[in-house]
């Protein structure tokens, strides 16, 4: 295993949260399921809704739900928020995550969130205690451009003075591996969350893990 003092291929790693970090993802397909079923519009099937998991809210709910009118957007929102707020007590960490983010701090790399929830939704959930001081900065979609856009990455490069070549992305959808190679930064797919792993390949991700323990290996031994 690498020593804490061996040099870091990495100075900055970004992750997903939610399918990524967070176990959310049977509950955001349910909730926006609900959502969609409240204002009338088609129901879509689990595949379909998991698939926009890791866009921002509007534009997941707007093509999940193609056939629900733009004027019943801000409906669709806020019951896809009643129903999630109902359930977000029900949602953990991924066993294995704290360990791996207290590990890649130790080594010194700065850890971020880059992820398409709101800002305040982020911010709701870092306030568990366990995640205080976990990273060192986080993006939104609604506080800058949803995915695949590199904004959000390029904002926390900036932010922390770092090169895409020494940015790691890492997420379980085809957007956050989009967003990685349009910021043209390297990156990691998880098959634990939202997308099946065999759409990754094109996106040439560095590396797929099957579970925590493997990207904490992989992480512990290339990043």
């Amino acid at each position: 295993m690498p020593s804490p003092s061996q040099p870091l291929n990495f100075d900055l790693i970004a992750f997903d949260w939610d399918g990524t970090l967070f176990d959310s993802t049977k509950i955001i397909v349910r909730c926006i399921q609900a959502a969609v079923r409240d204002v009338g519009g088609t129901v879509p099937s689990d595949e379909a809704a998991a698939y926009v998991i890791g866009l921002g809210l509007m534009q997941a709910l707007a093509h999940a739900a193609p056939d629900v009118p733009k004027d019943k957007y801000p409906e669709l929102g806020a019951r896809y928020r009643h129903h999630y707020i109902a359930h977000q007590n029900d949602i953990s960490l991924f066993d294995g995550v704290l360990p791996l983010l207290a590990a890649l701090k130790a080594r010194g790399h700065k850890l971020a969130v880059a992820t398409g929830k709101s800002r305040l939704g982020l911010d709701e959930a870092l306030q568990a205690v366990e995640l205080k001081g976990c990273f060192d900065g986080s993006r939104t979609a609604d506080e800058t451009i949803g995915k695949p856009h590199p904004r959000m990455l390029h904002e926390l490069m900036e932010e922390f003075g770092v090169t895409p070549a020494r940015t790691l992305m890492i997420g379980d959808t085809t957007h956050d591996l989009q967003m990685a190679l349009n910021a043209a930064c390297p990156s990691v797919g998880v098959s634990y969350g939202a997308h099946e792993s065999d759409v990754f390949a094109a996106l040439r991700p560095r590396f797929i893990a099957h579970s925590v323990q493997e990207l904490h290996d992989w992480l512990i031994q290339h990043a």
